[in-house]
């Protein structure tokens, strides 16, 4: 399974470098879990740039995932991760909901850099 980070998701519709490294990941919808956070990011940021319309566009797309919400358990996993890590509350919800399914989580975000089950490509 899988899990794409954020900005896995605005780099890979933007097409930008590294658009390619995350492509494996969201084109296999079959093993895709998107944590509802990851949602909350992307609409705000491309409804922000492009408008409301292609905000939808892109969500849609994440809707061919699992979509995954943040429920009690994984919110005491995510506040542990947190302070253990020293991850930003959206970035631990992200891990958080990955470690508890054994995903793997892909991202370009420092954050996550040296975690364990993690793909990692710098920016």
């Amino acid at each position: 399974m899988n899990v794409v980070d954020s900005c896995g998701w605005l780099e890979y519709f933007a097409d930008g470098p590294n658009a390619s490294f995350f492509a494996p990941a969201l084109e296999d919808v079959e093993h895709l879990l998107v944590p509802s956070v990851c949602v909350f990011e992307v609409y705000k940021k491309v409804n922000a740039e492009r408008g409301m319309d292609a905000a939808l566009q892109a969500v849609a797309l994440m809707r061919q995932g699992a979509v995954v919400d943040l429920d009690f358990e994984t919110a005491i996993a995510a506040a542990t991760w947190s302070r253990e890590k020293s991850l930003p509350l959206a970035d631990s919800i992200v891990y958080a909901s990955a470690r508890s399914r054994n995903a793997v989580v892909w991202t370009q975000d420092e954050h996550f850099a040296g975690l364990e089950h993690v793909r990692y490509r710098r920016k």
